[in-house]
């Protein structure tokens, strides 16, 4: 049987539409509309609501993902909200409008980040060794670091690794281990160096690039990124988590090859999709993930 998850309540975020390939987000004061290539259905306000967004993303001509922001006068390129739950993480993530329509925030992760902090401070290790990898802007690192876990955050893009940095910061937290690495690359290393994590991370894109051109195609190395990722966990106590967000990537993928190649997860494991939902109760599906512990 799948699992859905979604975002509880969240002062500083919300969905507050979506629909006609868009969606419409509030983060902390500011309201956003940005292209949603799932939100195939009608918008449920009319087009006057969506046009009051304090900025409006429009894809450049044949692209799906470049394009920019139309930003209203008075509205920050760059700001600061809040993130509290009620088992104590209490984070803070600075966002920003990127060419690529990011913001640097994948909202819909409010439920892994408490598993995340949670299952860290289940370990039974005095300090849990964490390895997020793909990690872009850090929130599942922060999550680690703020239950105490000595954290190794790896991302193929330098300036994420900064802006992680800012939202560490922000965050009142220190000690993460930064690492600019092709994540196979690095994965392959520590298996031979004989390391073990007590929680692992993955949310690895469906196409990247290393820091040195190494290519990354999610259908031609998961499988190996997966049996290595076994090697890497402390085979007596650990968490285990992975997102995938390449369209039409099927969660009974995932099932099969987490059934293969961790079968001591069977019991724990919870596998589905993770969803948004907006004012009117529309389910907006956001990828598929897999998370167990040990």
């Amino acid at each position: 049987m799948y699992t859905f998850l979604t975002t509880s309540p969240w002062a500083d975020y919300e969905l507050i539409d979506a629909g006609n390939f868009e969606k419409l987000e509030r983060f902390g004061k500011h309201i956003l509309a940005r292209p949603e290539p799932q939100a195939i259905w009608d918008p449920h306000l009319p087009a006057s609501e969506w046009q009051r967004a304090n900025a409006i993303f429009t894809r450049e001509k044949g692209s799906q993902e470049r394009g920019q922001w139309k930003i209203k006068p008075g509205t920050p390129e760059q700001w600061v909200i809040g993130y509290e739950r009620p088992d104590g993480l209490k984070l803070r993530f600075r966002l920003g409008m990127s060419s690529f329509k990011h913001v640097g925030l994948f909202p819909e992760q409010d439920p892994n980040w408490q598993f995340i902090y949670n299952q860290t401070r289940q370990r039974r290790a005095t300090q849990p060794r964490v390895l997020n990898l793909f990690a872009y802007t850090g929130a599942a690192t922060l999550a680690a670091r703020a239950a105490g876990a000595d954290v190794t955050h790896l991302d193929s893009v330098k300036q994420v690794n900064f802006w992680a940095r800012d939202n560490m910061e922000a965050s009142n937290l220190d000690g993460v281990r930064w690492l600019v690495e092709d994540a196979m690359k690095y994965v392959r290393r520590e298996v031979k160096r004989g390391s073990k994590y007590q929680g692992l991370i993955l949310d690895p894109p469906a196409y990247g690039r290393g820091p040195n051109g190494e290519k990354w195609q999610l259908e031609d190395e998961l499988n190996e990124m997966l049996k290595l990722c076994k090697e890497l966990l402390d085979p007596e106590d650990h968490f285990f988590l992975i997102n995938l967000y390449s369209l039409g990537f099927s969660a009974l993928i995932l099932e099969n090859l987490i059934h293969e190649i961790f079968p001591q997860a069977r019991q724990s494991r919870e596998i589905g999709e993770i969803y948004l939902h907006d004012k009117a109760a529309r389910k907006l599906p956001l990828g598929t993930f897999c998370r167990f512990a040990v």
